[in-house]
């Protein structure tokens, strides 16, 4: 048996349908660079209406308990997949996925940086429009991930929603995210001061938070009690899990060992994601390394709840998932191009015509055509009767 066989085999009693193994996860331990009681800035989020007068509103994500306790998001499970999805750009992992990138005109836009991956509107208003709404169905009718994984495999380990078209919604398979327990929130001040407001006053400026002086920079504008990061008391902690359930629910073409090829293909994609040190400058003022002296926990969960240690390195998992790509058959990606005229297109239906057409099929030209001609109205004339 060649070494190629030997590792292409190795997991494969996690991807038959009847496994007892549910999942693979691990915990990691960090901390700042700065140091464990150092301040970090957490990501803050737009004021919810609920607490449209809430005066102590600081934008961070924490939830406080009765005992006292807190738990505050550090980084959520849509970041971190964008934070790992980027690896497989790197030159090292460029052959276990197509590099699909888009020619926007002037821009170059690769699919592993679309926020929506292959769900998003760069594709959708691309010459790769038909290809992925053909796998997107392909999948939503019969579970077959195979067209998708020969396109965006990525979009199948990171999980996607076609929610204005087809429908297809795609579970995550790797999922990851990062917690601070405990925490104290602090404040912090600023005083943006103007030379040029000065100047143009002949005198002091005038300070202001608002107006157009204070937009251009020609007023002495202060930041009063914003926010000003969190100490952490408790620990800070990434949790993983690769959901070996949600992969075996994928299947591949009809014919011979195409499910097996494909699970073992994207059971690479999402151990070598899994395994790679992750990104650790989070945002400005919140970096983070593993913690001293405490290792990551790695378990094998199966199905009864029963947990066992199981560590897969890096190098092991880089390995597996090559042999995996060159028995699935990578190919290189065609060139795609970014239709800018099909998009003006659909914006200038109307809001009914636009759902009909997404839902119908591919977004083309003659799609666009064939709704007009049943006597649908623009955009314009509909939306202002």
């Amino acid at each position: 048996m060649s070494q190629g066989q030997v590792n292409l085999r190795q997991y494969d009693e996690w991807l038959t349908d009847d496994s007892e193994v549910a999942a693979l996860v691990m915990r990691q331990w960090l901390e700042s660079v700065e140091g464990k009681d150092a301040v970090i800035f957490p990501p803050t989020y737009a004021r919810p209406p609920e607490r449209a007068r809430d005066e102590d509103w600081i934008g961070y994500n924490i939830d406080r308990f009765d005992d006292g306790t807190s738990v505050c998001q550090i980084d959520s499970v849509g970041s971190q997949a964008n934070r790992m999805e980027p690896l497989f750009k790197r030159e090292k992992y460029q052959h276990l996925v197509p590099q699909v990138i888009i020619d926007a005109g002037g821009r170059k836009v690769h699919l592993l940086d679309a926020g929506h991956r292959a769900a998003d509107a760069i594709v959708r208003f691309s010459t790769l429009e038909t290809r992925l709404h053909e796998a997107f169905c392909a999948y939503r009718d019969n579970g077959n991930a195979e067209p998708l994984a020969k396109i965006a495999p990525t979009s199948i380990v990171f999980g996607s929603w076609d929610s204005r078209a087809t429908q297809a919604k795609l579970p995550r398979i790797v999922r990851s995210v990062v917690r601070a327990y405990n925490v104290n929130v602090l404040r912090r001040s600023a005083q943006y001061s103007t030379i040029a407001g000065e100047i143009l006053e002949v005198g002091d400026a005038e300070v202001t938070t608002r107006g157009p002086k204070a937009e251009l920079g020609l007023a002495h504008v202060p930041a009063v009690s914003t926010h000003g990061g969190v100490q952490v008391f408790g620990e800070i902690r990434r949790d993983g899990a690769l959901n070996l359930s949600a992969l075996r629910a994928l299947a591949g073409s009809p014919d011979g060992d195409s499910t097996l090829r494909l699970r073992r293909y994207v059971l690479g994609l999402a151990l070598v994601s899994f395994t790679a040190a992750p990104e650790g400058f989070l945002r400005e003022g919140c970096q983070l390394v593993p913690a001293p002296g405490r290792a990551p926990e790695w378990k094998l969960v199966k199905q009864d709840g029963s947990r066992e240690s199981l560590e897969v390195s890096q190098a092991r998992a880089f390995d597996f998932a090559t042999a995996a790509a060159d028995s699935f058959h990578v190919e290189p990606a065609p060139p795609v191009y970014f239709d800018s005229e099909i998009a003006n297109k659909v914006l200038a239906l109307s809001e009914a015509d636009r759902k009909k057409l997404l839902k119908q099929g591919p977004v083309t030209s003659d799609a666009i055509d064939r709704l007009k001609s049943k006597g649908t109205t623009t955009g314009k004339s509909q939306e202002s009767e």
